[in-house]
């Protein structure tokens, strides 16, 4: 039988606000630059954060050796799946990240997140394609959180608000998201990976700034607490409590304190920006959060005591 402290089920409760009130950062963002130029500072300050972050574990890990145990005792071959990694884990946050700040624009930050999260629900069914079997309990998720959807995002009239689909393709990308690094996650380390993903994140970010928008130096600088927050605290910050956090946790218990994220995204928006859901969209919200809940659920099988 495992046994985790309290220490790591309240770091992984930590991370979830953390991320729950940057959906409030990537909103206020918005007031001063466009999505492309946010995700491009945002990922790239991420990635940097992660620097120090990758120096601190390699030195951790070789304890009495000074550290050396870092990527310079990786072969050519680790260092080439590292690096394949990181582009194809950082194109799909490209995608992923950018329908979503898109989305924010055109949607309240409590919505995003409830609907964001339905990636939890999406993996296991997108699971399927890779040949992996799931049970009744995933599809009894798969008809709540459609039924959680309808009522927070359709109108009367049977329309999907443009935010609200952008979000939901980005709740779609970011599960192929977690598949990639799923496949790619054991055969590399964790923190690398994360790095080198912002960094290609921020690069593709920065040619669609360059493309579509007209950044100014000044706009940035008026947006550098909901951006530093973004990239410091979302990205650096709250993904090097994650791995320390679910080190030792089973990750089922892990992902239910992780999807606690949608409720503080809810709370962040309303305290912060005054942003209030019907009762309509607050029941939406209840049955999408027990959707996200019940898919993390073990099946009852298994049981290793």
């Amino acid at each position: 039988m495992k046994r985790t402290s309290w220490r790591n089920p309240l770091l992984l409760l930590l991370t979830a606000v953390i991320w729950g009130v940057a959906f409030v950062a990537q909103s206020v963002g918005m007031d001063y630059i466009g999505p492309f130029t946010f995700n491009c500072v945002r990922s790239i300050i991420g990635g940097i954060v992660l620097i120090p972050c990758i120096w601190l574990l390699d030195r951790m890990k070789g304890h009495g050796d000074g550290g050396k145990t870092g990527s310079s005792g990786e072969s050519k071959e680790e260092k080439q799946v590292l690096l394949t990694g990181g582009i194809c884990c950082g194109a799909a946050l490209f995608l992923a990240s950018n329908l979503q700040q898109f989305g924010i624009k055109y949607t309240t930050v409590g919505k995003a997140g409830f609907i964001t999260a339905l990636y939890i629900v999406l993996v296991p069914v997108l699971g399927i394609f890779l040949k992996k079997a799931i049970g009744l309990k995933v599809w009894i998720s798969v008809a709540l959180a459609v039924a959680g959807l309808y009522l927070l995002c359709i109108t009367d009239g049977f329309s999907i608000g443009k935010g609200d689909f952008l979000v939901l393709l980005c709740a779609l990308v970011f599960s192929i998201h977690i598949l990639v690094i799923d496949y790619f996650s054991p055969k590399t380390d964790g923190v690398r990976l994360s790095c080198i993903q912002f960094l290609v994140c921020g690069i593709l970010s920065g040619i669609g700034m360059l493309m579509t928008e007209s950044p100014s130096l000044t706009a940035v600088l008026q947006a550098w607490m909901p951006i530093l927050y973004a990239g410091v605290m979302s990205c650096g910050v709250a993904y090097t409590l994650q791995i320390i956090g679910q080190k030792g946790m089973d990750p089922t218990v892990a992902s239910l304190i992780l999807s606690l994220e949608s409720v503080v995204s809810v709370l962040a928006g309303w305290l912060l920006l005054g942003q209030k859901l019907s009762v309509r969209e607050l029941s939406g919200c209840v049955l999408m959060f027990i959707a996200i809940i019940l898919a993390q659920l073990p099946g009852g099988k298994k049981c290793n005591c």
